[in-house]
């Protein structure tokens, strides 16, 4: 306490006025007291005491004759402020208003890391800040503060190691604590590439330790273009523009590294492009391209032609990834960096593809047959779709016709498009894929080997077939439903069951076969000769006999039995007297004919 500064004393009398108080401010403060109030009166010369209530205030400072600067006690309520001195006590109601105070709360702190020697100046954000006492990082002092407003405080950091809690004292009580990071010096123990381009641009990996936080790369003096903290060892930095060998440094809130690791800076030969992929797209513009060569990095421009590419991408020495503009025709690409403008890369600006017409369009859900499909702007093709399914394979005959191998798919209609540089071309033809005919019946399943019998085939999917073979030989036909088809049996040369099939452009079908069987031959006829009357059992003999469907005296047929193979009975029939043909039929054929005679009875 200074000269003029005094502990409450009896005050002694004096040939002076007494203390007169006019007006104390702030007029309020909290419940806790500390609060520091300015008195404004006369007499104050010589004062022993400054009052709030009944309280004396925590101490007080006589300014000059009319002021003293006192710090309230605690209390409650609303007080009379006065002073004491040897003349007496202040009469004036002059007061003082105790509150409450809410409890200092921190919401962030900036910088929120620095060296672990501290001397960072930190800058406190919150509430309720006014009257800070005391602000802490962990359970150490700040080497000092300042209270800027109620909502903001100044610290400078102690020294201290890992992360802590920096807290606020108010007399409204302590803060919540927001944490606060001691780092080490970063140390940088290497760069890769160590050299590029005068012109910079280029991407530089810089290893090393304690990066976390960097809030800095520099080259020389020079802050680098952009940087990312990949972990506390690595960081990758894009390098600015400079000349020579520079040192690069890393600045973090725990200090700058101090290490020697340089980069030099190198003239660069102008750009070079070897390729663009794709090498063509739509007039539309909008493709992304990748241009492959070497010295682009530093890339200030990409033209197609002479227009500007909406945007581009520098992706290392050898490689930019542009997006096309609009534009028509062919095109050179080109690339521009300090170090000049590259050669130029063909570029192909094309029209959408337009799909007219599909010859067949029709073909077996298993696919594998050729189409033709017709249109326009096919030059460049990359995909034919049936569907969602790429053809199996396609080749591009002309800009107006493509032959493709059909993919697989469901029974049902699909559109087949057409992909080119110019986009994919609108829904424009169908194709049908046909499920293959199914055979379920072949009637008669036998007949002559002289064919030429009508046959018919029943199952599903007989629409538009296109063939019918018995064996490799083709029938004539007639498809009379989906379901139906009558066809005329082909001779065959030898006798036995062949595979009916059913060809139709959803494939082949069919598993039943058709028999072709030999004529019956009937070698003699026992007795052959009988009454005109009929009734009589007549045995035929000869070979083809198991299948026979009729036997006929003349042509009148007659009740038989098959014994064998080789042997029928037969009840031959009433008729006139005479000679007549008797022959045996089966689904091979009619036999030649036997003499059976029939004579009349005895006239007497």
């Amino acid at each position: 306490m200074n000269a003029s500064r005094h502990l409450p004393k009896r005050s002694s009398a004096l040939a002076v006025p007494p203390p007169t108080v006019l007006s104390v401010s702030p007029g309020s403060g909290s419940v806790a007291g500390g609060t520091s109030v300015t008195v404004t009166g006369t007499n104050f010369s010589g004062a022993s005491n400054v009052r709030f209530g009944a309280n004396a205030a925590m101490s007080f400072t006589v300014n000059s004759d009319t002021r003293i600067t006192a710090i309230a006690p605690p209390g409650t309520g609303t007080v009379q402020v006065t002073v004491t001195t040897p003349a007496g006590i202040s009469s004036q109601f002059v007061t003082y208003a105790y509150t409450q105070v809410a409890g200092p709360v921190l919401s962030s702190v900036t910088p929120a890391s620095g060296p672990a020697a501290g001397g960072t100046t930190v800058t406190l954000t919150g509430s309720g800040l006014s009257g800070t006492t005391a602000v802490r990082f962990g359970s150490t002092v700040a080497s000092s503060f300042t209270v800027v407003s109620d909502t903001q405080v100044t610290a400078v950091a102690p020294a201290g190691s890992g992360t802590v809690q920096i807290t606020v004292t108010t007399p409204g009580g302590t803060s919540n604590g927001v944490a606060y990071a001691y780092g080490s010096v970063p140390v940088v123990s290497g760069v890769s590439p160590n050299q590029g381009p005068v012109f910079g641009g280029n991407t530089v990996i810089l290893t090393g330790s304690n990066f976390s936080g960097a809030t800095a790369v520099t080259f020389g003096a020079t802050t680098a273009t952009s940087f990312t903290v990949d972990s506390d060892t690595r960081i990758t930095a894009v390098a600015p523009p400079g000349t020579g060998t520079v040192q690069v440094t890393v600045t973090t809130p725990a200090g700058i590294s101090s290490q020697f690791v340089t980069y030099a800076y190198t003239q660069v030969a102008g750009p070079v492009l070897s390729s663009v992929t794709p090498a063509s797209g739509p007039a539309a513009g909008g493709t992304t391209v990748t241009l492959t060569g070497s010295g682009l990095s530093g890339t200030t421009a990409v033209r197609f032609g002479s227009t500007v590419a909406s945007s581009f991408t520098v992706v290392s020495d050898t490689q930019v990834t542009a997006v096309a503009p609009a534009g028509s025709g062919t095109v050179q690409i080109t690339v521009t960096t300090p170090g000049g403008t590259s050669n130029g890369v063909a570029y192909a600006y094309g029209s959408v593809p337009v799909v007219s017409g599909v010859s067949p369009n029709q073909g077996p859900v298993f696919g594998g047959n050729t189409v033709i499909v017709t249109g326009s702007n096919f030059s460049g093709a990359t995909a034919v779709t049936f569907g969602t399914t790429t053809a199996t394979s396609f080749t591009v005959d002309s800009p107006t016709r493509i032959s493709a191998v059909v993919p697989p798919g469901a029974a049902g209609a699909v559109q087949i498009t057409v992909t080119g540089p110019g986009g994919t071309s609108a829904p424009g033809a169908t194709y049908f894929y046909l499920a293959a005919p199914v055979l379920t019946g072949v009637t008669p399943a036998s007949g002559p080997l002289g064919g030429g019998i009508s046959v018919t085939l029943t199952g599903s999917h007989f629409l538009n077939a296109t063939a019918v073979r018995f064996g490799a030989a083709a029938a004539s036909f007639t498809v009379v439903s989906d379901t139906r088809i009558t066809a005329v049996a082909p001779p065959s040369s030898t006798t036995g069951a062949v595979q009916v099939t059913v060809t139709t452009p959803g494939g082949t079908g069919g598993d039943l076969t058709y028999e072709y069987l030999a004529a019956p031959v009937l070698t003699a006829l026992s007795p052959a000769v009988g009454r005109v009357s009929g009734g009589d059992i007549v045995t035929l003999t000869g070979s083809g006999f198991a299948r026979t469907t009729s036997v006929r005296f003349g042509t009148v047929t007659a009740a038989f039995t098959v014994v064998s193979d080789t042997a029928l009975t037969a009840a031959a029939p009433p008729g006139p007297p005479g000679p007549v043909g008797v022959t045996v039929t089966t689904p091979g054929g009619t036999s030649t004919a036997l003499t059976y005679s029939r004579v009349p009875p005895p006239t007497i």
